[in-house]
């Protein structure tokens, strides 16, 4: 098997794997509401990081072009699921807490597995390109728009995901914890894209999908 058709296997099996792990917290924490599993950061970046696998093994099967909406899915999809992972270990998991996933392998492949392959694969699939940086507001869409959901569900319902946006610690420190976590996602996604520029760079402005930006 060629480079392409065995990164193809990989991304499959990560999606496969990603989706076992969902699942199967799903059924372990049953009955819950679904309005609050899939609240979770974690369990989003986690579906969304496992579409974008399952298709791009596609695409790489395909022989399909590197398009500049595919370089920035690619890259939105990397940081969300790497951020998972740092915010895990550096917030989470001194407090004990499992983010929401109570089996330790599901919490293992969730929180540890997806982020560094999500990071190796941005970084060495030959399908991979620099993202314009002037697309970088958009990765910090999504964030940006669960965390007002997750803040008016705290301020209605009282249900939050997560301990550090809790509203009973005050909105001043959710507030610092939100700045933090977008300032962490802006560095991550603006870091990951640094190493995306020396292949484009190597083959000259005039073959680089998106110099600079």
């Amino acid at each position: 098997m060629d480079r392409r058709t065995v990164l193809a296997l990989a991304r499959l099996l990560l999606a496969a794997l990603t989706a076992a792990a969902v699942v199967a917290t799903l059924v372990a924490v049953s009955p819950v509401s679904p309005w609050n599993f899939f609240g979770y950061f974690t369990v989003q970046s986690n579906v969304i990081g496992a579409v974008v696998a399952a298709i791009g093994a596609v695409r790489l099967v395909r022989g399909s072009p590197i398009t500049p909406a595919w370089v920035l899915v690619r890259w939105c999809a990397a940081t969300y699921l790497i951020v998972v992972g740092l915010v895990f270990w550096i917030l989470l998991a001194p407090l004990g807490a499992a983010g929401g996933i109570p089996l330790p392998w599901a919490n293992l492949v969730l929180h540890a597995v997806t982020p560094v392959a999500a990071l190796v694969d941005l970084l060495l699939a030959p399908d991979r390109a620099p993202p314009a940086l002037r697309s970088l507001p958009v990765v910090l869409g999504y964030p940006l728009v669960w965390t007002a959901v997750v803040l008016v569900r705290g301020a209605t319902d009282g249900w939050v995901p997560y301990p550090f946006l809790d509203p009973a610690q005050g909105y001043g420190v959710v507030a610092g914890y939100v700045a933090l976590v977008a300032g962490v996602i802006t560095g991550v996604a603006a870091l990951a894209r640094l190493p995306l520029l020396r292949p484009a760079l190597r083959r000259g402005p005039a073959r680089s999908l998106q110099p600079g930006g």
